[in-house]
């Protein structure tokens, strides 16, 4: 079952997609899908949500996003513009209005960059470019905390997004 932190900004972002007629993809690591669960659990997305990778090594995210929005060269995962290069890059990718990006060190240890455990960033991209980030810091090196708390952060950006004045 998936917990209310992440199923109820889902449910929002997608009422608020629907009413707009408009459609979402997620790019997510660290979260480990659990971005695009928390949609596809809501009642009618399949209006709204066009479909999600999740890519947990750099090299799979080059594979199945680059070149439909220009690499970040010598980027780094884990950072605000890698992930907002995946929030851009899978909603060119497979045809959305708006794309959910998410990465980063869900722990127990952190990763090879040296970024600590509970270290994450999220990016929005939307129509004509508009696009948000956050940066998101637990503090715990509880794994599945990390990743609900890292969900949950991408899909209150993503909700933000969408009811914020054009």
């Amino acid at each position: 079952m998936l917990p209310p932190a992440i199923t109820e900004p889902a449910a929002a972002a997608v009422a608020r997609l629907r009413e707009r007629g408009e459609t979402v993809a997620v790019a997510e690591s660290a979260a480990g899908g659990l971005i695009a669960a928390a949609l596809v659990a809501v009642p009618g997305v399949s209006r709204a949500f066009r479909g999600g990778v999740v890519v947990y090594q750099l090299d799979a995210a080059r594979i199945q996003l680059a070149g439909d929005v220009t690499w970040p060269e010598g980027e780094r995962s884990a950072t605000e513009p890698f992930t907002a290069w995946l929030a851009a890059a899978v909603a060119a990718r497979l045809g959305a209005d708006w794309g959910v990006g998410e990465t980063g060190a869900s722990g127990p240890a952190g990763n090879p960059y040296g970024d600590p455990a509970g270290h994450a960033w999220t990016a929005v991209h939307g129509p004509a470019g508009a696009g948000r980030t956050q940066h998101v810091l637990t503090g715990d090196d509880d794994r599945q905390a990390n990743m609900v708390a890292f969900a949950a952060a991408a899909l209150h950006l993503l909700r933000d997004a969408l009811d914020a004045p054009a």
